[in-house]
């Protein structure tokens, strides 16, 4: 059956022309022919789950198969779970019921509209998060956080070793093509191992939100990031004066639309970076997915209605608003947001800023022996988060990764 209807099929132009072009390269190149979908999300699961995700790779011969092997894999990963929790094997459970998880919210990606299969697929991937956080080598706290008369589902990740006192934490937020279950990994998150707490969130337009009809428009994610850092400041156990804000993909353009409006965040670092104004490149050059997958998560049907909506995607004057130190991670060749967007933003923001770029790297920093060999982007985000939560001082600077894994100052063309 094909993962959506015939209706939401018709609702881009580029999606219908090319459609049969995307079943021909998903033939040839296989599952991850947009960006590094299954090592992205296989990598917070740990090697328990190579299994799970290469099968799915293997099987996966054109679009329409990939929510219904996503989908399989989910169920057979869930049924081992419950059979380890019959048992009593509380860990085991544990590591099955977050795989399953994660599979599930993979199906539910593909499909751009409210179906049954979605708001199933949406509803086995919460009882199975909600399974693992029972049984989590740490506390997981399931909340809603209230926003325009509904809620914004989140969870509150406390770290098992806690320091003295009230504890510094980090907002998360995750892409266009994820969701807030994938922020963390199973086992050695790196936030959590050094101490900090993180509330992971799926904001307007992303994961549950988009089952629950929560919308993103050009600008509501700062209203769900107020509402968000309102939420921490608020809970007794978390240093309201020591939130730093951490983003990934698009989370990089809404992300710093929240730094923008907060003058109080110790930090902000944001990685895979969605800088261009009016998102051209994502829209229009790159695969059809990203549009009507856009699409869905602004609620338009109308392909000219959304096109006058993209022009409002746009971070001027943005930069010049945010007060705290700013970190971005790029790729030199980023297919999704060209890089000069991101030199642009960073020369109107005059807090203190870092940007690390990886040569001749693509958006997901996968595919070259700079991101290899040089330094890994998410330790050196864990660390400057953790330096900036702990007030250590902060020098502008930029640092070019080369094919060899070393590193180099340099200056952003103006």
């Amino acid at each position: 059956m094909p993962p959506f209807s015939a209706k939401t099929e018709r609702r881009m132009k580029r999606w219908q022309e090319q459609r049969w072009i995307l079943d021909n390269i998903i033939s040839t190149v296989g599952i991850e022919w947009d960006q590094n979908r299954i090592g992205y999300t296989l990598g917070p699961c740990g090697p328990e789950a190579t299994f799970d995700f290469m099968g799915v790779r293997t099987r996966v011969r054109k679009f329409n198969d990939i929510a219904r092997e996503f989908g399989r894999a989910a169920a057979r990963r869930e049924a081992l779970a419950r059979r380890f929790e019959d048992e009593g094997r509380t860990v085991a459970a544990r590591e099955s019921f977050f795989i399953a998880s994660l599979l599930y919210g993979s199906a539910q990606w593909p499909i751009f509209e409210n179906s049954p299969e979605n708001i199933g697929f949406n509803t086995k991937k919460v009882e199975c998060y909600s399974k693992y956080a029972q049984y989590a080598d740490h506390e997981v706290r399931r909340v809603e956080i209230p926003f325009a008369g509904k809620s914004l589902p989140a969870y509150l990740h406390l770290p098992a070793k806690r320091p003295s006192g009230k504890l510094p934490c980090v907002l998360s937020i995750d892409g266009m093509d994820g969701f807030k279950e994938m922020l963390h990994s199973l086992y050695g998150d790196r936030f959590l191992e050094r101490g900090i707490a993180s509330l992971a969130i799926d904001g307007p337009g992303q994961g549950e939100c988009t089952v629950r009809g929560i919308h993103i428009t050009e600008s509501n994610f700062k209203d769900a990031g107020r509402a968000a850092l309102a939420w921490m400041r608020a809970r007794p156990e978390l240093d309201p004066d020591r939130i730093a804000l951490f983003a990934v993909s698009f989370g990089s353009f809404v992300g710093t639309q929240v730094a923008s409006i907060d003058e109080r965040l110790k930090g902000c670092a944001v990685a895979y970076v969605c800088h261009e104004p009016g998102f051209n490149t994502l829209f229009n050059m790159a695969s059809p997915t990203f549009k009507l997958r856009f699409m869905y998560m602004a609620g338009y049907e109308d392909e000219d209605a959304f096109d006058k909506f993209a022009e409002k995607l746009t971070l001027k004057g943005i930069g010049e608003q945010i007060k705290c130190p700013y970190l971005v991670i790029a790729g030199e060749d980023d297919e999704l947001s060209p890089v000069v967007y991101t030199y642009e933003l960073l020369n109107t923001i005059n807090s203190p800023k870092q940007l690390v770029l990886y040569q001749g790297e693509k958006h997901a920093l996968h595919s070259t022996s700079s991101s290899a060999l040089g330094p890994n982007w998410g330790v050196y985000t864990a660390e400057w988060i953790k330096d900036r939560l702990d007030g250590k001082p902060m020098e502008s600077k930029n640092v070019l990764v080369d094919l060899a894994g070393q590193t180099h100052a340099f200056e952003i063309p103006k």
